[in-house]
């Protein structure tokens, strides 16, 4: 009984195939596109599409699936895998799932997959919307046309770009040429001028040495004659030796300042022995009691803690007092008192100046050169600046071949239309940042209520995926906090002017900006004709 119902409600849908025969047309079951008509030819039997199974041409939208791959029930919502034609005539025409069928919601604008609801709200408004794509379209199209008009002046531009670029690479590498000879020869000059030099200046040296070595030595006497006198004078009982008693008798060697010098005090300035002959007074123990001697002579004075009296009272004796000799250590210690500067760690810095018979450190002071040394070494110095600025001259030139080789090789699109792009910036501003493309740079994001600018990515490549040129891509750039880092895309989009339209982050650290600019417009994209149709 169910089967005789489909049956007859099989013939009634093959009996209301469009009403294409009476139009002289080849009829078509409802739910067939126009396209596979030809795999539904009227006759006794239907093959199921996928060849399995042969079924009567009546049961074709009977409302019961007899083909496993729903292909005879185009136009019901019986199989489950079954897809419905909207024709959608004056409209694009559109596939949807055979289960939208009859379901009380109008998908097809033509309103043709709810035939069977008698009191079905839809109707067809395929010629308005047609109408509506058409007027879109043609907006398009016109916004299009302007645009690759633009499009051509920026490519013309960016062709200018390129030629002069290789005009200038080609000029500046017969330059470099040319400074690299220069180079070579003021190298060649300072090689000459510094071997007179050497030459005119080795006997200015020799008498240099000579020099620092008659003060190294009279320094030396100096001091050895200074530790012979102190020895002499501490040697209170004239036996040849300064024993632990006769260090007692003196407060310079009080190094706790407690009044008096103890056994432990005297014993360490002599070398930790109870007695020392002049030999080893000179060599080993003098370092140790002469920065104690002039501490207690005033030779050195540790700075007091109020600063600005210790000022003052330096600027008094060094004003008024003619013989006044600079502490070369004064302010670098603590008051001797509390603080507990100890003058034997001021020998440990000074390593060998205060021992064995050094004290300071002896300098010499520069030679008057006579008039031809001093034009020898003049020539010297103007060859050496010489040198330093044609060094200086082919750097310039060789950082400048290196960004135009560079720029030469960059991509700016099929017929450089976005090479003037190049140098260029672009600010969006939503409710909190202001966005910054710089095309082929960078592009940035920047608080509105103030802080630094954060990288969201530098140039990295273009990256559309049907048509190389729609999409950029700037990677690499500031680091999430405790995430990846950052990067953008930059979707192109024809327009008149270049502007960035919008900003979002679709993604965590992934930003999505959309740039118009005349440099991104296409001619119009005629397969969406296949699509449209005015099938009255």
């Amino acid at each position: 009984m169910q089967r005789s119902f489909h049956f007859a409600f099989g013939i009634l849908c093959v009996l209301s195939l469009s009403n294409n025969s009476a139009l002289g047309t080849i009829p078509r079951p409802r739910g067939v596109a126009i396209s596979k008509t030809s795999l539904y030819p009227p006759g006794e039997h239907f093959v199921c599409l996928n060849g399995l199974k042969t079924i009567n041409y009546l049961q074709i939208n009977d409302d019961f699936c007899d083909c496993s791959d729903g292909s005879d029930e185009p136009g019901t919502s019986a199989c489950p895998d079954g897809k419905f034609h909207c024709t959608n005539a004056g409209f694009r025409p559109k596939n949807i799932p055979s289960s939208r069928v009859n379901d009380g919601i109008c998908d097809c604008c033509d309103a043709s997959d709810e035939y069977g609801i008698p009191d079905s709200k839809c109707v067809n408004t395929c010629l308005e919307l047609g109408k509506e794509e058409r007027q879109l379209k043609k907006s398009r199209e016109e916004l299009a046309k302007r645009g690759i008009a633009l499009k051509a002046e920026l490519s013309s531009k960016g062709k200018t770009m390129r030629d002069e670029r290789d005009v200038r690479l080609a000029e500046l590498q017969n330059r470099k040429q040319e400074a690299d000879n220069i180079r070579i020869e003021k190298e060649n000059i300072k090689k000459r001028a510094e071997g007179v030099e050497n030459e005119a200046l080795q006997v200015y040296k020799e008498i240099q040495e000579n020099e620092k070595q008659e003060k190294t030595q009279q320094h030396a006497y100096d001091n050895t004659n200074e530790a012979t006198d102190t020895f002499i004078k501490f040697d209170s009982n004239q036996d040849g030796f300064i024993e632990i008693a006769e260090l007692q008798s003196r407060a310079s060697f009080d190094k706790d300042r407690n009044g008096e010098v103890s056994e432990e005090e005297a014993r360490l300035f002599l070398d930790e022995k109870d007695r020392v002959d002049i030999d080893h007074f000179i060599s080993i123990c003098w370092s140790r009691i002469k920065p104690y001697l002039m501490l207690d002579a005033g030779l050195f004075k540790p700075p007091q803690f109020d600063a600005e009296e210790v000022d003052d009272q330096h600027q008094q004796e060094t004003d008024t007092d003619p013989s006044y000799i600079e502490p070369s250590h004064a302010d670098e210690h603590e008051d001797e008192g509390e603080a507990g500067y100890d003058p034997e760690e001021e020998e440990e810095e000074e390593g060998e100046e205060t021992g064995e018979g050094a004290a300071e450190e002896v300098t010499t002071s520069a030679p008057n050169y006579d008039p031809e040394t001093q034009k020898i070494i003049d020539e010297a110095n103007a060859a050496r600046n010489e040198l330093s600025e044609a060094e200086r001259q082919l750097r310039e030139i060789e950082q400048e071949i290196r960004e135009i080789e560079e720029q030469i090789n960059k991509d700016y699109g099929a017929s450089d239309e976005f090479a003037s792009l190049e140098g260029q910036c672009f600010a969006y501003e939503d409710r909190e940042y202001v966005y910054k493309l710089c095309p082929f740079d960078r592009a940035s994001q920047q608080p509105k209520s103030g802080g630094s600018e954060t990288r969201l990515g530098s140039w990295d490549r273009w990256s559309g995926s049907e048509y190389k040129y729609s999409h950029m891509l700037y990677s690499n750039g500031a680091s999430c906090w405790n995430g990846p880092q950052r990067s953008a895309v930059i979707q192109l989009e024809c327009g008149l002017e270049h502007k960035v339209t919008g900003v979002s982050e679709p993604n965590r650290c992934e930003y999505h900006y959309v740039f118009e600019t005349p440099a991104a417009c296409e001619n119009p994209n005629n397969s969406s004709d296949d699509d449209m149709h005015d099938e009255l």
